[in-house]
Order: structure tokens, then sequence, then C-alpha cells
């Protein structure tokens, strides 16, 4: 169940069968960074012991600037949170979206409720939470927060929809409406959370040694590539790793960041399909994931 932005209390379906033909929304450039720091909850209990499932809930707010989400996210963490199940508040902070996104995996758990209040504006920011709460196996659920206006300086603000399966359940207020908490209590509480899809849940490995070797193959590419880069390697030049005989060609500079972020995207997609077969093959499958991904 959603409920019509702005209009409290009514609720709508959220354009059922839809989901299953969009695409994962594409990252945006050039959006600020974000800040992350975490508050501990110690607000007024709530009814019901725990989440279906024994699932960890997350609440995502989004909205303008000016629209009172710092303000709602303190709300639900009084409302939410208790002494059995504290409740934490992920706001902006330094890091931008790979600490965003790590600060909440990291705070998940079977007791906690995580609220995020930091730089959802964009659909491909709340796919990426969605992801990460549906591997972790978490009800969750979109609190936009209507109202606002964005500066020119601001990056543009994308409005959720309930027909993406990312933004949904979808809940709405605006200015000084009351938030409604029944509605958001059952969809995190009471409701069982999809189960998790086959791209975001690790397949059991075929080969003890397969993890071992995939960890230490991409650990000696990015050690090369950093090093190209500290010799003076230009973009253009080509990228050798020692016995391989396929190179890498990157177009602009890498930061160690970005190349640690891209191996761990790899490792997780190379353990859905582990096969020993692969296993000669891991430096250049890696090499050519690298210059797919780096543009």
């Amino acid at each position: 169940m959603a409920f019509l932005r702005g209009t409290p209390g009514r609720a709508v379906s959220g354009c059922q069968g839809r989901a299953g033909r969009r695409s994962a929304p594409g990252a945006v450039r050039g959006r600020a960074e974000l800040r992350v720091c975490v508050t501990g909850g110690s607000g007024l209990s709530t009814s019901g012991s725990g989440v279906a499932g024994g699932a960890m809930p997350l609440v995502v707010l989004c909205g303008r600037p000016g629209s009172g989400k710092s303000r709602r996210a303190a709300e639900l963490r009084e409302a939410l949170g208790g002494p059995e199940r504290p409740a934490h508040v992920v706001a902006e902070a330094e890091g931008g979206r790979a600490a965003l996104r790590a600060e909440v995996e990291r705070r998940l758990s079977r007791r906690d409720v995580v609220i995020v209040d930091a730089g959802n504006e964009l659909r491909s920011i709340r796919y990426e939470l969605y992801c990460a709460a549906r591997q972790a196996g978490t009800a969750r659920c979109v609190l936009h927060c209507a109202g606002g206006a964005g500066g020119p300086d601001e990056p543009p603000f994308e409005e959720p929809d309930p027909g993406c399966r990312w933004d949904r359940p979808l809940f709405a207020v605006r200015g000084e409406e009351a938030l409604p908490l029944g509605a958001i209590r059952a969809a995190l509480f009471e409701s069982a959370p999809p189960p998790p899809h086959r791209a975001t849940r690790t397949q059991p490995l075929q080969s003890c040694g397969f993890l071992h070797q995939l960890d230490r193959v991409t650990q000696d590419v990015l050690a090369a590539v950093l090093a190209s880069q500290r010799s003076g390697a230009q973009p253009g030049e080509t990228i050798r790793v020692p016995g391989v005989a396929e190179g890498l060609v990157l177009s602009r500079p890498v930061s160690v960041a970005e190349l640690s972020r891209l191996r761990r995207q790899f490792i997780s997609y190379t353990k859905m399909q582990p096969s020993d077969e692969n296993l000669p093959q891991l430096a250049s499958m890696f090499l050519r994931y690298l210059s797919r991904s780096i543009q």
C-alpha cells in the first residue's frame, strides 16, 4: 500500500505489474557529496515485537531542500524507536553515495530501525538503498516530504513514483500534515519483505579456493593500475598487468575509492555464478569490467 502525495489516509495500489518492466535508474553525475552522521534512538516504544519474518526495517526520506525531511526524521525516530528497538538516523555528511550506502548497510540489523535522511533526491540513490535493503532481507518504505524549493545550485529532484519497485511502499506528507504512522508501522513491522533477488543474493561458491583467487587477482589488478597512474601514465595509454595479455586503456584518472568500489561490485557479480573454469580468465574479466565501467 502507498499513499498519494499530499493526501494522507488515502491508499493507492501503486501500479502493480509495471515494476518488472522498469530498468534500474542510471546514476547522475555532478551531484553534491553526502555527509553521514548517525544518532541512536531511545524514543517511544511501538506496538509489536519485531518485523515480520525477523527482518530489520529501513525508512528512506526524500524531498527538496526546505521540505522538512530532518524534522520528519526526528519524528520517525521518536515514534519507531524504543528501548528494545533502537532507531538510527543516517544524515548528511562527507563521503558521497558510497559512504552513505556503506553506513546504511552497517547499521541494518535485526533489532534496529534505520532512517535515511540524506541526498535521496535521485532515483538512482533510492534504487541503491532498495538493493541494499533487499539483499539484507529488510522491510522498507519511502517517505516523500512534499514542498520545499531547491536553489539553482541544488541537484535536480526526481519525485518518487509508486509504480517503481524501489519507491514503494510510498507515503507522503506536506507542511504540517501528520505522519501516517499507522500505515508506516504496518509496512515496516507487519509486512513480509520481498525475497532477495538473484542480483542481490550471494550464491554458494563451487570451490573453497575460488573466493581466495578472486580476491587476490582483483587486488593485483588494482595494484597494477594504481602503480601505473603513480608512475605518470596518461589517459589513452595502455596499462599492463603482469602475466595478463589484455591491457586496460583509461580515458581519465581513477581514484582509489572508485577502483575499490568497482572491485567490490565485480566480486559480488562474479560470486553469483562462480566456476573454476573462470579462474584463468579472472584478471582479463576484471580488466574488461573496469574498461566498461570507467567512462
